[in-house]
C-alpha cells in the first residue's frame, strides 16, 4: 500500500506507536515518508502526549530520531510479525477504549433485525421485510430524546418491535461499551480476530476519538469494532462477548492531532469507505456517512465523560457505524459473513486508511503486552 494511503496529508499532525526490536513500544512522528522516534521521558506514552495542552504543537516541536520510512514500517506490519519484530502498534496505550452504538438510523434498523432473528441468519431476510414494511426510513433524521422519537418509540412497541438498540438508537443516553482493555488493540496490517464461535459476523468501519482526561476531543483515527451479529443477536446481555475477544478491536493507522487544518468539524463531515477481499474471491464495498449520524460526536463524549465518570488517562471512543452488511456471500437470504482469511480495508480521506487480515481470535498471537509490562519496560529504558 503507498505510504499516501497511511499519510494522506503532509502538513497533517499524525502521531502513532511503533514496536522497536529489542526495546519496546516507541511514540512516532510523520515528518513526510520520514518515521521520527520522539520517546522521551517527558513523552513516554501516547497518553503523556495527549494530556499536553497542544498536543498538535508539542508533537511538531519535539525532537526526534527518524529510524525508517514509512514504507518500510508498512512492510514490516502484517499477521506474519513477530513479538519482536518492527510493525506498527495501535496508537493508543494506557487510554480506555470505549465504543458507542447504534448511532445511524440504518445500522439501528440491522441491530433490531438481528434481534428478531435472534442471530438466526437464515430468518433474518423474512424479518427485514417486516420491519421495514413497519419503520421504513422514518428513524432518518429523528432526534433521539425528541418528542418525535418518543411517538415513534409508541408505535413500535404498539407493534411489538421495540427493542434495547431502539431504546439507545431513538432515546435520550447513548449506548456506550468498553470495546476492549488498554493495550489490547491491533494496529495496522495486524491479524484481527473472531470468535470461532460466531457463524454470521462483520466488520464495522468506524472513527475514533482521542479525548483527553478533560473530556477535550485532541484527535481522530480510524477503527474496526468488529461485531457478531449471531452472538449480540441472541441477547444484548452478550454484547461483551460479541465484542471483546482477542485481537477484536484494529486502531489505526495513526492518530491525527486536532490543528489549524484539522477538526471535530471534519470528522463531522467525514465519509469512511470499506472494502473486504477474500481469499475465495468475494468482494464487498461498503460506505459510512459521518453526515447521517443520529448523535453529534461531541453529545457522545459528554455522556462518556463528566462529573458521573472519569478517566484519568483519557479514552479512544469509537463512533459506531451505518454500514450494516446484506450482501448474501455463503447462501441466499443469509447475508454476509466473513471467512478467514479476508483483507478488510477501511479509508476515509484524511486519515488514511487501516488494513487488516482476519483470522479467529484463537489463532492470532496471544495479547501479552498490557499496563504492567509497559510499565517495566519504560522504566528500565529510564524513561519514568
Amino acid at each position: 500500500m503507498p505510504p499516501s494511503i497511511v499519510n494522506p496529508d503532509p502538513d497533517g499532525a499524525f502521531v502513532g506507536r511503533v514496536w522497536l526490536p529489542g526495546v519496546g513500544p516507541a511514540l512516532v512522528r510523520l515528518d513526510g515518508d520520514r518515521v521520527v522516534d520522539i520517546t522521551s521521558r517527558a513523552l513516554p506514552t501516547m497518553q503523556a502526549l495527549l494530556e499536553t495542552d497542544d498536543p498538535a504543537g508539542t508533537l511538531r516541536a519535539a525532537p526526534g530520531n527518524a529510524f525508517c520510512t514509512l514504507r518500510e514500517l508498512l512492510a514490516g506490519s502484517n499477521p506474519a510479525a513477530g513479538p519482536d519484530d518492527m510493525r506498527l502498534l495501535a496508537p493508543c496505550d494506557l487510554q480506555a477504549i470505549k465504543a458507542s452504538g447504534v448511532t445511524f438510523a440504518a445500522s439501528m434498523v440491522e441491530r433490531v433485525i438481528e434481534e428478531q432473528a435472534a442471530g438466526d441468519a437464515d430468518r433474518a431476510e423474512a424479518i427485514r421485510a417486516r420491519v421495514t414494511d413497519i419503520i421504513g426510513d422514518s428513524l432518518s433524521g429523528i432526534a433521539p430524546g425528541s418528542p418525535e422519537a418518543m411517538r415513534v418509540k409508541s408505535v413500535l412497541i404498539e407493534e411489538g418491535l421495540w427493542s434495547p438498540y431502539l431504546e439507545v438508537g431513538i432515546g435520550p443516553d447513548a449506548e456506550v461499551f468498553t470495546k476492549c482493555q488498554p493495550m489490547a488493540a491491533v494496529g495496522w496490517g495486524a491479524a484481527v480476530g473472531l470468535h470461532p464461535m460466531s457463524n454470521w459476523n462483520n466488520p464495522e468501519p468506524e472513527i475514533v476519538l482521542a479525548v483527553s482526561s478533560a473530556g477535550r476531543i485532541v484527535g481522530a483515527t480510524l477503527g474496526n469494532d468488529v461485531n457478531l451479529r449471531d452472538v449480540e443477536g441472541r441477547s444484548a446481555l452478550l454484547l461483551g462477548k460479541a465484542k471483546d475477544n482477542n485481537a477484536s478491536c484494529a486502531i489505526g493507522p495513526f492518530l491525527r492531532l486536532f490543528d489549524d487544518g484539522y477538526s471535530l468539524d471534519d470528522v463531522r463531515g467525514a465519509d469512511l469507505s470499506l472494502r473486504v477481499e477474500g481469499t475465495d474471491g468475494f468482494t464487498l464495498d461498503g460506505a459510512s456517512s459521518m453526515t447521517q449520524i443520529s448523535r453529534d460526536p461531541a453529545d457522545i463524549v459528554a455522556q462518556t465523560i463528566g462529573r458521573h465518570h472519569q478517566y484519568p488517562d483519557g479514552f479512544l471512543l469509537f463512533l459506531g457505524t451505518m454500514f450494516a452488511p446484506v450482501k448474501d456471500r455463503d447462501a441466499p437470504g443469509q447475508g454476509f459473513t466473513h471467512h478467514t482469511g479476508d483483507t478488510v480495508s477501511i479509508s476515509e480521506a484524511a486519515l488514511g486508511a487501516l488494513v487488516n487480515t482476519v483470522r479467529l481470535s484463537t489463532e492470532c498471537p496471544e495479547w501479552t503486552f498490557g499496563t504492567s509490562a509497559l510499565m517495566r519496560n519504560l522504566a528500565r529504558r529510564g524513561l519514568l
